[in-house]
């Protein structure tokens, strides 16, 4: 099996995740891209979706499936993403499609967050995939500076702007082993909209695509 089949595999798993007549949650990213594919299938069964990113909400309203606001859907009852990395404690680094401030706002809304990944996302340390952090403008080389006493090697992402009208900074180098006291660490730095640490709030659920099929993984 291809990454692609393995993706796949995860989306469809995810299925059985979604509660009948619920508002879905939904992510941002090639694995998200599947799973929204597989939810076009039982569209008449849901009452619609909260997209994390512009790219996802298209993708929806193309299957025909309702998107709502965060604000108007409330509380959800589950919210489906993949992730760039994650450990075996369900904590995850996320962000490289761009949306990790929408993403960390549905899944904080969420009451189960269920994560998609083929097998070579787990991992035993975060860190190897660039953090990516969202700032202000104005405060980009600040909050670099603050990154780089942190042991980062923060590099700007060159040509893009989040949805909200930000910048990303792609923090390497580093070895995260408490990545809920980092992640809190960087939330406190002025000019930073959010980083992609999913630590404090992570998987609740991991669906896992391996050769050997979808493996079920929970804290």
């Amino acid at each position: 099996m291809n990454q692609d089949d393995l993706k796949r595999a995860v989306a469809v798993a995810a299925i059985e995740y979604v509660p009948f007549d619920c508002i879905v949650g939904v992510g941002t990213g090639s694995t998200a891209n599947f799973f929204i594919d597989e939810l076009a299938k039982i569209r008449h069964k849901i009452r619609g979706a909260v997209a994390s990113s512009e790219a996802s909400a298209k993708r929806l309203k193309g299957h025909g499936i309702e998107v709502l606001s965060l604000n108007d859907a409330g509380d959800l009852q589950v919210y489906v993403d993949g992730a760039d990395e994650i450990t075996r404690h369900l904590h995850m680094i996320k962000g490289g499609g761009g949306a990790l401030t929408r993403e960390k706002i549905v899944a904080a809304a969420s009451r189960k967050f269920i994560c998609l990944c083929d097998e070579s996302k787990l991992v035993d340390v975060l860190g190897k995939f660039p953090l990516p952090i969202e700032v202000i403008p104005m405060a980009r080389s600040s909050v670099a500076r603050q990154l780089v006493l942190l042991g980062g090697q923060p590099a700007l992402r060159e040509g893009y702007t989040t949805d909200n009208g930000n910048l990303i900074l792609d923090v390497h180098g580093l070895q995260i082993m408490n990545p809920v006291e980092l992640e809190s660490t960087l939330d406190h730095i002025a000019g930073v909209v959010t980083n992609g640490l999913f630590a404090r709030r992570g998987a609740d659920v991991l669906l896992l695509g391996t050769s050997a099929g979808v493996k079920t993984m929970t804290v």
